[in-house]
Formats: structure tokens, C-alpha cells, sequence
């Protein structure tokens, strides 16, 4: 058998209380596409840091091209070959596709000029490449994000990486970006025999991109497998130890009264002359492609941005909404699509963000009562099953699924009727993901009305009572569940016009 290009033996990692990997041993193969998946905290992040050189293992070793190496910094790990395309992305907006593909690497001419010319050449082969049609010249800030991934990976393939990691690099994409991704990895795989590390928590694009796939849990290596031997059940056992009978544990609804409508609202360039009405005890989604105008909507509802023109309704009642604290008044909730820079604040401890919403319940007069703020942080981190060493962890310490479940538990006790969740799965885990479900599952059991963002079409289906669809701004169509039109193919068609 050929040697490894990438290969790890017993390497461990720990921080302070916490052995992040668990001597982790793994092979990549030279031209495969090798996915790795893990429930978060698992420690794929870890294992990233140290094939890229940005930790130091305690223990182990690392093999490239079955020659031992330790890397100091990210800068020799890139000089051995080892290049990452991470969920934030390091681009300079401002720059050029051709600054940015030669990010620290410009080419020089023998007097130490840079050589323009040169490097405007190479931009040019490289994203002929990987079919990419926009200009070495365009500034990348003009650039979609899908776009801009397509500079990164560029980047790395300027830079002759021999391994190419990909970290969760739909998370931020449409449908249409996904694939166009998919195309170029593939091509840049199978034709010019480039070897990539794909990470994601989305198991489909496991089997339509990988030829193998690595499993951990609990910082432990479980199994590499091909792709072939492998399926939907077999993964998720292999990554939480245990089988779910049902992805989408959906409750039977009992629609109640209509708790929020909206009339005719629209606020220029975002959504236009919406209507819709969501009612207790359902789960209401929305769906459409990116840029349907979904989120900010709701941006308008929870008093982030206002309205040109249109009523909001709620409680039967006409309300002006002006600012959270209005919406907050209204009893209604809503958990961020970003919850890094939205929905915490990750500075902040676990507890911090905890009762960050419900703080002014625990005040009588400048006394704060913490004895019953930590009763009901420990209440939250029980009932969500948020995994921390204490309360007292830093947000941003925690796995993006523990993140998660801190933004839900920070809204629970705010006595709210209604919760928007805005792409509630949006970077996490299988396991997070049902725990996510059922949450919404026992809102909805209490009368509440629960209204879902998301791109994910299985999702929808598997957890929405009604759907409507969004498209460039427009309401396109609502779909009740026992509707013949309530399947992919009924959403998506309504997603692109087809109505």
C-alpha cells in the first residue's frame, strides 16, 4: 500500500481539565477526498489545530509523506504543504482576487518588486482550474461568499498545499454554492489529484463528496470506513454510540388561536407586502433559497430594523415595534442565525449569557437575588444537557452545539409566546440537533408558537407543521403538512418561482 501523505499515531492533546484528543491515530490517503465527522466536541477542531501547526501535541506523532514532522506555527505547517480553508475566512475585502490568491506569498521580481503581471497570470490559471468565470481583478468584497471560498482554496493551491481542509465549508452557502463547491473540489480532486479533508456535520454531503470517512467521539478516534459501507444509521451510531429511531422527532400539532400575524409589511430591498399568520401550538417554518428575504423579516419583527410600510400583530392587538425591549414586551423571542456575534456574548460566562434576558426578573432595587440566577443557570444547563466544566466557562470556550443551547436556555425562562428560531442547527451535530428538536417539540406542547428558519429542506419537512416560502423578498406560497405539495420537490419549486 502507498504511504499515507497525512498520518497521525497516539497523538493527545490536553488543555487545563480537559484531554482534547485522546491519542487519535488516522490516515489520508494521497487523491482521496477524506471526510471527518464528529458530534461537536468530539475534537475535530483540535485535530485540525494540530495538523496545521496552530497546537503542539503533548504526545503522538505526525507523519507527512511518511516523514516525521512537528510544527512550530501555522506558517510551517503551511510550508510542509498543510493549508485550511476555515467557516471565517480570511479575506481582505478590499484587495484584489489577485492580492488575496497571493496573500503573503507575492511573486517578486529580481529587483524586489512585486511582479504584478506574473501574479495576475497565475490568479488566472488557477481559477480556469477550478472553473471559476469572475476576474482576477475584482475586488473581492464583490465577491459572493461561495465566491470567496473559491479565493481561499485558490490560495492554497498557489501555495502547492499537498492537503487541502475544508472546515464546515457550507455552512455559510446556499444550494447553489454547495454544489458549485462540490463541482470544484471534485474536479481539482480527480483531475489534478489534489488530496482534501472535508469536515461537516451534514451527512449527505458526506456521501456525495467522500471516498472515506473518519468518525470520532469523545476525542477518540471510532473508525475510518469507505464511503460504500457506510449509511445514514451506521454514522450516526459510529459518532454518538447509540441509534435514533427518528431524526426529526416531530409531536402531533393542535393549532391554537393565531398569536402573530403580519399585513402587508415590507421594507424596501429585503421583503415586500408579506403576509402571514402563526398560531399557538405549531411548529410554523420558512423556507426559499438564500436571499429570499426570510431573516430579515423577522430582523423586523424582533424590532431590529423597521418596516416602510405593513402592520404586526400580535395578541390580536396592532403593535408598533420599535426596538427589542418593545419585542421582548411582546413576548416574543429570537435565536439568531448568528449566534456568535447575536446571540451571545462570548466574552461573557455561560451564566452571564444565561440570564442575560431575564437579569431586571432577579433586581429589587440595586440587590440582585443570585441565589436564584444560579438556581436557574444550573436548571438550563440540566434541562438542555449544555456540556461545561462550570457555569463560569466562557462562552466562546464552548463547542458551537453547547453555544447553541446556551442561546435557548438564555430565552426559556423569558416567559415568551413566541420563539423564532433562525437556522436553530445551523454548524451542529446530529445529537445537538434532536436535543434542538425537542425543545421545540416542548413549546410547542405548551401552547406556544415556534416559527423556524431554515435552509435545510429535510429539516422543514421533518419538523414543520406549515411552510411558507419565500423567494427574492416575495411571499410565494404556504404549504399545509397533509398537502401533496409538502415535499422537496413542492418547496422547491415554490423556491424558484414555480408556483
Amino acid at each position: 500500500m502507498d504511504t499515507p501523505i497525512i498520518e497521525l499515531k497516539n497523538v493527545t492533546k490536553v488543555f487545563p481539565g480537559v484531554i482534547a484528543l485522546n491519542s487519535m491515530s488516522m490516515q489520508i490517503r494521497r487523491g482521496e477526498v477524506h471526510g471527518l465527522i464528529g458530534e461537536n466536541g468530539a475534537g475535530k477542531s483540535t485535530l485540525v489545530k494540530v495538523l496545521t501547526g496552530v497546537h503542539q501535541p503533548e504526545e503522538g506523532e505526525y507523519f507527512i509523506d511518511g516523514a516525521k514532522v512537528s510544527f512550530k506555527n501555522t506558517r510551517e505547517a503551511m510550508d510542509a504543504g498543510i493549508a485550511c480553508v476555515y467557516q471565517e475566512m480570511h479575506i481582505c475585502k478590499e484587495s484584489s482576487v489577485t492580492d488575496n490568491l497571493f496573500l503573503g506569498r507575492f511573486i517578486r521580481k529580481k529587483n524586489g518588486l512585486i511582479d504584478k503581471k506574473a501574479m495576475r497570470q497565475k490568479a488566472q490559471e488557477v481559477l480556469e482550474m477550478m472553473g471559476q468565470t469572475f476576474s482576477p481583478d475584482m475586488s473581492c468584497g464583490k465577491l459572493s461568499v461561495g465566491q470567496q471560498q473559491m479565493v481561499e482554496i485558490g490560495r492554497a493551491i498557489l501555495a502547492e498545499a499537498k492537503l487541502i481542509i475544508l472546515d464546515e465549508p457550507t455552512s455559510s452557502l446556499g444550494e447553489t454554492e454547495s454544489e458549485n463547491l462540490f463541482k470544484t473540489v471534485r474536479k481539482l480532486n480527480k483531475t489534478n489529484g489534489i488530496t482534501f479533508l472535508f469536515i461537516s456535520h451534514k451527512l449527505d454531503e458526506l456521501f456525495i463528496l467522500c471516498d472515506r470517512v473518519t468518525v470520532m467521539r469523545d476525542s477518540k478516534f471510532i473508525v475510518t470506513e469507505d464511503i460504500g459501507n457506510l449509511d445514514n444509521d451506521s454514522l450516526i451510531q459510529y459518532m454518538v454510540g447509540r441509534t435514533f429511531d427518528n431524526l426529526y422527532p416531530k409531536v402531533e400539532a393542535h393549532p391554537g388561536e393565531t398569536i402573530l400575524e403580519v399585513r402587508d409589511l415590507s421594507r424596501m430591498g429585503e421583503y415586500y407586502h408579506m403576509n402571514f399568520k402563526a398560531r399557538r401550538g405549531e411548529i410554523l417554518g420558512f423556507s426559499g433559497l438564500v436571499g429570499a428575504g426570510r431573516s430579515e423579516l423577522f430582523r423586523t419583527i424582533f424590532g431590529i430594523t423597521a418596516a416602510d410600510s405593513g402592520e404586526i400583530i400580535v395578541h390580536g392587538q396592532p403593535c408598533r415595534i420599535r426596538s427589542t425591549e418593545d419585542a421582548i414586551g411582546h413576548k416574543i423571542a429570537y435565536l439568531s442565525e448568528d449566534r456568535k456575534n447575536e446571540g451571545l456574548i462570548l466574552d461573557f460566562t455561560v451564566k452571564e449569557n444565561l440570564v442575560s434576558v431575564v437579569r431586571p426578573k432577579y433586581k429589587n432595587g440595586i440587590r440582585l437575588d443570585f441565589d436564584g440566577m444560579d438556581k436557574l443557570v444550573d436548571e438550563q444547563i440540566d434541562t438542555l444537557n449544555i456540556k461545561v466544566s462550570s457555569p463560569m466557562q466562557a462562552a466562546a470556550e464552548l463547542s458551537g452545539g453547547n453555544q447553541q443551547k446556551v442561546v435557548i436556555g438564555k430565552w426559556m425562562p423569558a416567559g415568551a409566546d413566541i420563539f423564532v428560531f433562525d437556522e436553530p442547527t445551523k454548524g451542529i451535530d446530529v445529537g445537538a440537533k434532536i436535543e434542538v428538536y425537542k425543545v421545540m417539540n416542548k413549546l410547542v406542547e405548551e401552547n406556544k408558537c415556534v416559527i423556524m428558519i431554515s435552509s435545510e429542506l429535510q429539516e422543514i419537512l421533518g419538523m414543520s407543521d406549515r411552510v411558507v416560502v419565500m423567494r427574492n423578498g416575495h411571499f410565494m406560497k404556504e404549504i399545509e403538512r397533509d398537502d401533496e405539495a409538502f415535499t422537496q420537490d413542492g418547496i422547491m419549486k415554490a423556491a424558484w418561482g414555480v408556483v
